[in-house]
């Protein structure tokens, strides 16, 4: 059996007990997927690379359209473009490995399950992460990770590697974009399967060509994804 599998039928043994990532206070309807594909006609006539351009382009779609924006899992989005960083050597990386959940900056973020602190990094790089933290889970005998990217700095003080983390603290905050990597503020939430080696960082995007490798070593994080959401 993959990995993946594996980890998905662990997450449905245990989904009673995946606390919400992000309390919303928000209904349902105002939850809404957004497209940062090519086909997103609005991303043509914006520069991407200006980050004033990028967050009032956010702004104004929130507050327009939806209360929190969401999605992006195996997107193959256009707004890499907006930095070096995803060049690549052969080609670009474009394929999103993880959600993103747009909401605004010194938004909690909470531990969805019992975890330990894998590593944590200010990857401070433009369009990189920010802050980012990495936290390692047990469910039965199957072993994975979760990401959490675009944090506010301040959420790595007093981590250290191996601290315990109880499912439902919250843990974290949202960044704003002059330390999150220079992004209109979001979580960048993954599930990855095996760290490769890597602490304080990880994969986020991935070349087109290798799409299916990366999503098999990162599974949808939509299956441990909650979010409280106001009824």
């Amino acid at each position: 059996m993959k990995r993946s599998e594996r980890i998905h039928r662990a997450l449905e043994r245990h989904k009673a007990a995946i606390f919400p990532l992000i309390q919303l206070n928000v209904a349902p309807a105002e939850v809404v997927e957004l497209d940062f594909t090519s086909g997103n006609e609005a991303l043509q006539n914006l520069d991407i690379s200006d980050t004033s351009q990028f967050v009032h382009y956010m702004d104004e779609w929130l507050e327009n359209y939806a209360r929190v924006g969401i999605g992006g899992y195996g997107e193959d989005r256009l707004i890499y473009r907006r930095s070096s960083l995803f060049d690549g050597e052969k080609e670009p990386r474009s394929v999103h490995l993880g959600v993103d959940i747009w909401v605004p900056a010194g938004t909690d973020v909470y531990t969805p399950l019992d975890s330990v602190v894998h590593s944590f990094r200010n990857n401070d790089r433009f369009g990189d992460y920010g802050g980012t933290i990495i936290l390692e889970h047990q469910l039965d005998d199957v072993h994975f990770y979760t990401l959490y990217g675009h944090l506010g700095v301040a959420s790595l003080d007093g981590l250290k590697k191996g601290k315990e983390i109880a499912a439902g603290t919250p843990f974290a905050t949202i960044g704003a974009p002059e330390e999150n990597g220079h992004w209109p503020p979001h979580l960048h939430f993954q599930l990855i399967s095996d760290m490769l080696g890597k602490e304080g960082d990880f994969f986020g995007v991935a070349p087109p060509s290798e799409k299916e490798y990366f999503m098999e070593l990162c599974p949808d994080p939509r299956w441990i994804l909650k979010l409280a959401e106001k009824r």
